[in-house]
Parts: structure tokens; C-alpha cells; sequence
């Protein structure tokens, strides 16, 4: 799988509707879990929580856009988010497209905003968290590239692979 495609793929997610689990278990004030991104990986991350956990996003990185993609993985899929970050892009967005939950951006050194849906888990089940920014993506470019109101499909800034290739993802368990 080229890093491109998969790059495509992956930011189609956002368009349509950006990170490895460190196992965290501290859960912060009532009902909210802050996830913290750093280059490549998400803090914070319990391995489970209670239906209705809303996550939070704050980028302790000085350099790169983060993101979380939250997506809940269909119950009869019993494959790990490490593996299913690497599956061809077409079938990663056919997982993660009709299952996304929201998406909150965070430009370096700041707290995330939702700009799709919202980042409550609602139904128990397993949660993928990715973030599908291009490594190296000038993070004003990117923002921009994403408010544009003409702008068909995910944005088109220069970067390399998408920051799920350095590990860059995390799965939750929620529980009712």
C-alpha cells in the first residue's frame, strides 16, 4: 500500500464527516477523558470507559497538526486497530466513514475543536482513535485548506504519510 494513497484515503475521513494508545488509565473530571496528542502517539488513553465519556484533545506538540478521527468498529469486527489501520484505504474507509463519531482538530500547542459530530461515545463497543494529518503538514495550510467552502474532498497540503503510519492511533472499550 503506497503512503500516498493511504494518505488520500485517510483524509477522505475528515473530508466526508487527524496517534498508538500509551494505556492510560486516568479518567478526568466527570464523564471527560483528555487525550493528549504528541509526535506520533495519543496520552490519556484508558482502556475503557463508561457510555457517554466525552473526549477532550489538547497538542502538547510545537510543530504538528493532531487530530482525533473517532470512529466506533462494528461488533462483528474483532480485528485490533493496529491491524486495521493497515488494510488497503479503500477498506479502512468503508470501516471508518459509515462508523465515524467525530473529529476534533488541534493545531500545535492547543486545545482541540470539534469541527464534525462530537467525540461522546454513546454506545458501548470498541472506538478506534486516528489521526490522519500528513506528517509535516504546514498546520496553517492544512486549517485553511479545510475551511475553504469550494473545496471538494480533503485538503490538499504538502506532507508525507499520515501520522496513523508512525503509530499514531488508539482503541477504547466502552462499556454500558
Amino acid at each position: 500500500m503506497s503512503y500516498p494513497m493511504l494518505a488520500l484515503a485517510c483524509a477522505l475521513v475528515l473530508a466526508l464527516v487527524a496517534c498508538g494508545d500509551d494505556g492510560g488509565e486516568a479518567l478526568a473530571d466527570e464523564g471527560t477523558v483528555a487525550v493528549v496528542a504528541v509526535d506520533y502517539a495519543f496520552e490519556g488513553v484508558p482502556a475503557s470507559v463508561p457510555v457517554g465519556t466525552q473526549l477532550t484533545l489538547t497538542n502538547e506538540s510545537d510543530v504538528e497538526l493532531h487530530e482525533i478521527v473517532l470512529v466506533r468498529i462494528p461488533d462483528d469486527e474483532d480485528r485490533p486497530v493496529s491491524e486495521l489501520v493497515t488494510l488497503p484505504p479503500e477498506e479502512l474507509m468503508g470501516l471508518a466513514v459509515p462508523n465515524l463519531v467525530g473529529v476534533s482538530l488541534a493545531p500545535p500547542s492547543s486545545e482541540g475543536m470539534v469541527v464534525e459530530g462530537d467525540l461522546v461515545v454513546a454506545e458501548d463497543g470498541r472506538y478506534a482513535l486516528l489521526c490522519v494529518i500528513p506528517t509535516g503538514a504546514d498546520p496553517d495550510e492544512y486549517l485553511a485548506a479545510a475551511q475553504d467552502p469550494e473545496r471538494e474532498g480533503p485538503p490538499q497540503v504538502d506532507g508525507g504519510p499520515p501520522h496513523i503510519v508512525h503509530g499514531m492511533f488508539a482503541e477504547l472499550t466502552v462499556d454500558a
